[in-house]
């Protein structure tokens, strides 16, 4: 009777092909490289209202813990669905509240995946194309003014307390607009651009939102993050 190994040996499945050290390190040098200019892109043109520094600080560790993931599993077949039977039992619960921090990760997972299969030329064209396509549309794309933040308010869900929020913005705001609003049946998080002429005008602000729900939770982000 054939046992596993035999039939591993007979399927091509034990065998394992040895990767050049010096490919690999080269191939790890790109990787960093490619992961910095996309640490840069996203920081300087992403339009994510998160801190994109914090996010795009983990692009060259998921770039090369892809592609050295890939290199182990593509020297055997047999490593491969190993990684397959691993990857079943893992699950992200990483919450993703903006299509373009998804649109990153997957180009990084791209980047790592391709050099990992030692296709350098094509992961660099790639890579070029959708680079020049990011500098090409930040380019065009108006951003916010520098004096301009973002005000995350989040708290219980009540009756007309988001339009309430507006009046007080208004008020001590030269311009707001809001940019996203989450809402169930318990809570609400709404995202405003605002225009504070002076910083008096934002520590008023704040006492009259405290005033209005003493449990609102009130973050301010400096735009340029």
């Amino acid at each position: 009777m054939a046992t596993t190994t035999d039939i591993l040996s007979l399927s091509g499945l034990e065998q394992a092909t040895i990767v050049p050290p010096l490919g690999f390190v080269f191939n790890l040098l790109i990787a960093i490289l490619l992961g910095l200019i996309l640490r840069d892109l996203y920081v300087r043109y992403g339009t994510s209202l998160t801190n994109r520094r914090t996010l795009a600080s983990n692009f060259v560790i998921l770039i090369l813990t892809t592609m050295f993931i890939i290199t182990v599993v593509k020297s055997s077949l047999a490593l491969s669905l190993g990684l397959v039977g691993a990857l079943s039992i893992i699950r992200f619960r990483t919450a993703i509240k903006e299509p373009e921090e998804l649109a990153y990760l997957f180009l990084c997972i791209s980047i790592g995946l391709g050099l990992g299969a030692d296709q350098v030329v094509i992961t660099l064209v790639g890579f070029a194309m959708i680079a020049l396509f990011i500098w090409i549309r930040g380019f065009f794309t108006k951003v916010a003014p520098e004096s301009h933040v973002f005000l995350q308010i989040h708290g219980k869900r009540k009756e007309g307390i988001v339009e309430k929020i507006v009046i007080i913005l208004q008020n001590h705001c030269k311009t707001v607009h809001l940019k996203r609003l989450e809402e169930n049946d318990d809570v609400y998080e709404a995202l405003f651009v605002a225009d504070f002429p002076t910083f008096e005008k934002l520590t008023i602000c704040k006492e009259q939102l405290r005033n209005l729900d003493p449990e609102m939770r009130c973050t301010i982000l400096d735009n340029r993050s």
